[in-house]
């Protein structure tokens, strides 16, 4: 792991798997956004605060999945740091019960054993209006891009650097993905497009780049979802289950999957595909003998 300069206060921590950005308000004191992966990065990045005398003042999270709020919690024990997140994103993350509307797939008690991390209670809740926030003194302009998670948001430091979350994804990633995660695909198309009127002298992209230069980016982000969900489309020859077209996506994908936690990662993820589809009246959904039944329109 390592620290790079952005511009001006705002800083990036390398953690391998992420970037982390964050606001120097002083010699000592920060501002993170978001806190990273629990499992991963909690090690790494607290040894690198230590090194470097940081103090963490405040976190502002763009969304609450884990490897953007993983580290809440800890963070919050150990500097006592204050924390704020999108409303509907803190409500996702407020106790068990409530972190299954995301993790519907997995039973409570498995939940609290290996997501519990995530539980915690913000001390500022960013609502779908706010369009500034002013934390330390500080102000960060908000932009909102729900899609990719149910109320993401991005994040403009002082310095006129936009911290995009998971809103894009780099080149790097766009090359190894098989199949990019997006709560609500059609949401998170219409934010990517919403970033064509954003201006900033850098943007830094969680997975995992800083940018002068956005524009291009946006277009490849955009065709690339919408070309995997042509893919998946073309996957439906006729009526089909949805098992059978999970199935049919691991096999055409080469996606690896090696534990039950990943096979239902990628249904939760081909959900999002095939609601797209369906909104963009490419595919159609029926009942058939009890079982549901996908099947791609003939003028596709």
């Amino acid at each position: 792991m390592n620290i790079f300069q952005v511009r001006g206060n705002t800083f990036c921590i390398n953690t391998g798997m992420t970037y982390i950005p964050f606001y120097k308000l002083n010699a000592h004191d920060i501002i993170m956004l978001d806190s990273g992966w629990a499992e991963g990065e909690q090690q790494g990045i607290t040894n690198l605060l230590i090194e470097n005398s940081f103090n963490i003042k405040a976190i502002i999270n763009t969304h609450s999945h884990t490897d953007h709020i993983g580290n809440n919690s800890f963070f919050k024990a150990k500097y006592n740091c204050l924390i704020a997140m999108p409303e509907l994103e803190a409500f996702i993350c407020h106790s068990p019960l409530t972190l299954k509307l995301y993790f519907h797939s997995l039973p409570v008690n498995v939940l609290k054993k290996q997501f519990g991390h995530m539980i915690n209670q913000p001390d500022f809740l960013i609502s779908e209006q706010q369009t500034t926030i002013t934390i330390c003194n500080t102000t960060f302009q908000i932009i909102h891009t729900p899609g990719h998670s149910i109320d993401h948001i991005c994040l403009i430091t002082p310095d006129d650097v936009a911290y995009l979350g998971d809103t894009l994804i780099s080149h790097k990633v766009m090359r190894g993905a098989k199949m990019p995660y997006a709560y609500l695909l059609n949401e998170d198309l219409a934010s990517k497009k919403l970033l064509y009127q954003i201006t900033a002298q850098k943007y830094i992209i969680a997975h995992k780049g800083c940018y002068e230069d956005i524009q291009d980016l946006i277009t490849l982000n955009i065709d690339f979802y919408q070309q995997r969900a042509k893919e998946i489309l073309s996957l439906i020859k006729e009526s089909a289950s949805f098992e059978e077209i999970t199935m049919s996506v691991i096999k055409n994908f080469r996606i690896p999957i090696h534990s039950l936690q990943k096979h239902l990662l990628i249904e939760r993820m081909l959900h999002s595909y095939l609601d797209y589809l369906y909104e963009t009246k490419q595919i159609t959904v029926n009942l058939s003998n009890g079982y549901v039944r996908y099947s791609a329109l003939t003028n596709n």
